[in-house]
């Protein structure tokens, strides 16, 4: 790369054409941030010949003011303030790639806006070719920033007092198959699922109104399934209903016929977007309405260790939007997750305080003064003879959702939702005697399964289905075994 120089070899700041952008301010190794920085974590890899300075500070610079050369513009604004800047770079033992902590003042974003965060963050910096790969592994939002969000329409506290629901996980099924189903038939699938036990049962991700049944077809049936269900059981239960739509005149349209209706929660994909999402939960909030996100599409940018963003960060970024629910990895089900990954994913959904911890992927401590807590969804690959593993990774403030689980249960749905119900049941009163709930739970199950012959029979259906897979994002730290 050609640089600018006097006549005596130096580089000024001010002299025309191309300087290193460590050259021009964007790497600091000195600084200190502040506390109402927005300090992001970046994994990068240089290309051959690349210094990974020179790389972390094209990425500080890129990702906030600086271009290809220099430019004279840059002198009618207090530049140095308005400059993002890497202070610290770590190679990543026996790899090609580095860690580059990179702080931004606040007054560069908007308040209350996700996807004007995101423009700078995660704008044109991931094309850039002094670059063969760069992810955005985590954030720490400051404290001023976080309370210009209105954060979950409802969370995790407000939503069991909606349902009367606590001291268990809450369980849910998606409706099989998610596609093709006339709305009669979707709603009978619903009505058995919710009448076996289940609190819970959802559209896919792919519902939203096709030419074999439309949404407000859909809508009726499942409403008239829920209220069916709750006046046999005595239990207040719902269906997610996929609002999602082509535009947001449709989605509100949708919304808002789903709660004349009756419903307790909708829900949207994430592909619809960062505004629309912040628009539909500002919805949320004002017709107290639970608001479900799917993670529809995330794993394009997700999955991959040294491309695109971590699912913590997206974490953190729906928390802020305002959902009440997002899926976020079963470990022990059919889709992506490490152990130590999901329990940061978890821990940045749920609690108040969440200090760094690398084993879990966090690089930052981040605090959410008090912002209500995002209800995690575990779905995926799940049956009710993985309860034990369920509990014990996850914890009580989950959704568990047992779609195939619940669906293909060789008895029917209803007997499928049931065995679910007892499992967990039984695995939260042997926990509330004491007992451990990982090393003792197949015998608690296989207990419980003999007086309940619906949970007997998943056990005997699914008792060899595991998903055995090495995961393709695991930790750059091990824990320390401790004797």
């Amino acid at each position: 790369m050609a640089t600018a120089t006097t006549t005596n070899g130096s580089i000024e700041r001010w002299d025309s054409g191309v300087i290193p952008y460590a050259k021009m301010g964007y790497y600091e190794p000195d600084y200190e941030p502040k506390s109402t920085d927005v300090l992001c974590a970046f994994r990068l890899v240089p290309q051959e010949g690349v210094d990974p300075i020179e790389a972390s500070a094209a990425v500080a610079g890129e990702s906030s003011t600086a271009t290809w050369t220099v430019v004279w513009t840059d002198r009618l604004t207090t530049y140095e303030h308005y400059q993002a800047k890497c202070y610290r770079v770590d190679p990543v033992p026996g790899t090609d790639q580095y860690i580059a902590y990179i702080a931004y003042d606040i007054d560069l974003f908007e308040e209350n806006s996700i996807a004007n965060l995101t423009s700078s963050i995660i704008g044109n910096v991931f094309g850039f070719k002094a670059l063969k790969s760069l992810r955005l592994e985590d954030m720490r939002i400051p404290d001023v920033y976080i309370k210009t969000f209105q954060g979950p329409a409802h969370g995790i506290v407000t939503e069991r007092e909606i349902l009367n629901k606590y001291g268990r996980p809450l369980l849910g099924a998606t409706t099989k198959p998610k596609l093709g189903l006339s709305a009669r038939n979707y709603g009978r699938v619903v009505y058995e699922a919710l009448r076996g036990g289940l609190d819970f049962v959802k559209d896919d991700e792919n519902i939203n109104s096709q030419p074999f049944m439309r949404w407000r077809d859909r809508f009726l049936y499942c409403q008239e399934a829920v209220e069916r269900a709750q006046a046999e059981t005595g239990e207040i239960k719902g269906h997610y209903m996929n609002v999602t739509a082509g535009d947001m005149e449709s989605m509100y349209e949708r919304a808002d016929f789903a709660k004349e209706i009756g419903s307790p929660i909708v829900m949207i994909d994430l592909t619809i977007g960062y505004t629309a999402i912040q628009s539909m939960a500002k919805w949320a909030r004002k017709n107290s309405v639970i608001l479900h996100l799917h993670r529809a599409g995330h794993s394009t940018y997700t999955r991959q260790k040294t491309h695109g963003v971590n699912f913590r960060v997206i974490c953190k970024w729906v928390r802020l939007m305002g959902v009440d629910h997002i899926h976020a990895g079963t470990v022990v089900g059919k889709l992506e997750g490490d152990p130590h990954n999901v329990a940061g994913y978890y821990d940045s959904l749920r609690l108040d305080h969440v200090e760094r911890n690398l084993l879990h992927g966090i690089y930052f401590d981040q605090d959410w003064l008090s912002m209500p807590g995002v209800m995690p969804v575990a779905s995926g690959g799940i049956h009710a003879g993985q309860m034990p593993q369920l509990l014990h990774l996850l914890g009580e403030d989950v959704v568990l959702q047992f779609g195939g689980g619940t669906i293909g249960h060789p008895d029917g749905i209803a007997a499928g939702a049931t065995a679910n119900r007892v499992a967990v049941e039984a695995m939260i009163k042997a926990r509330n005697e004491g007992r451990d709930v990982l090393a003792e739970g197949q015998e608690v199950l296989e207990r419980a399964g003999r007086r309940c012959k619906p949970l007997e029979r998943a056990l005997q259906v699914w008792k060899d289905i595991s998903f055995e897979y090495t995961s393709t994002d695991t930790p750059d730290v091990l824990a320390t075994p401790s004797y």
